[in-house]
């Protein structure tokens, strides 16, 4: 018996917004609960609404420049720098660059958009 596995199969996670979504471990690729690992890219203008997250979450830039607005306090991540934020945190992540974005999340536990509360834009 195998005591690795090597993903060659990511689930796309389906958008509408133009962001790339590649899960290679998580709920949606192979029914962990416990984490989530997805390759992500961010195309130039994209943004998401603020959200209060149930879950820490890891992200590494691979390429590129990704805003973050945590409660109130704007970040802004490069190429090679990375940042937790922990659980139950308010937050806003867009990508208002000319450039797309490329890093890695990794979300412990595991995304679920049950766990992802997010604010009405209207």
């Amino acid at each position: 018996m195998k005591k690795y596995t090597v993903q060659t199969t990511p689930f796309i996670v389906p958008t509408n917004d133009g962001k790339l979504i590649k899960e290679h471990f998580g709920l949606a690729s192979v029914r962990n609960s416990e984490i989530s690992i997805a390759h992500m890219v961010a195309p130039p203008g994209w943004s998401e609404p603020f959200q209060t997250p149930e879950f820490d979450e890891f992200t590494f830039i691979i390429k590129g420049k990704k805003q973050f607005i945590i409660e109130d306090e704007t970040i802004v991540l490069e190429a090679g720098q990375s940042i937790k934020i922990e659980k139950n945190t308010r937050l806003q992540y867009s990508n208002p660059f000319t450039e797309p974005c490329e890093y890695i999340a990794i979300c412990i536990p595991a995304f679920s958009i049950n766990s992802v509360h997010r604010e009405d834009t209207q």
